[in-house]
């Protein structure tokens, strides 16, 4: 587990790209970034994201950001080096995921 300085320098490597809508975030261990499109947002939050409210959620749940990603790298067996992006769902279900392990089922 990342000690708190460490988790405050990763959040603060994500950042907002305005030229593909998306917040960016380096996969450590991975060699690569990840993207989250406007539109995922959108449906996370439930209304028109701006980039500051996009990178406050992801501030705010950059635990279940970094294993949604760690999960579809799994998954879909993405090789070292190679981006990719994640979906609403992607994210959502990590956190469901984590509510449910705090909730106790």
């Amino acid at each position: 587990m990342a000690a708190i300085g460490e988790r405050r320098r990763l959040s603060s490597e994500a950042e907002w790209r305005d030229d593909i809508s998306s917040l960016v975030f380096p996969l450590i261990g991975h060699g690569a970034i990840c993207a989250v499109h406007r539109g995922a947002f959108r449906t996370l939050l439930g209304a028109e994201p701006t980039p500051e409210a996009c990178l406050g959620h992801f501030r705010r749940f950059e635990a279940a950001f970094r294993a949604a990603a760690a999960a579809k790298i799994a998954r879909k067996d993405i090789l070292p080096g190679t981006s990719l992006h994640l979906t609403s769902r992607d994210i959502a279900r990590k956190l469901l995921e984590d509510a449910q392990i705090a909730n106790g089922e």
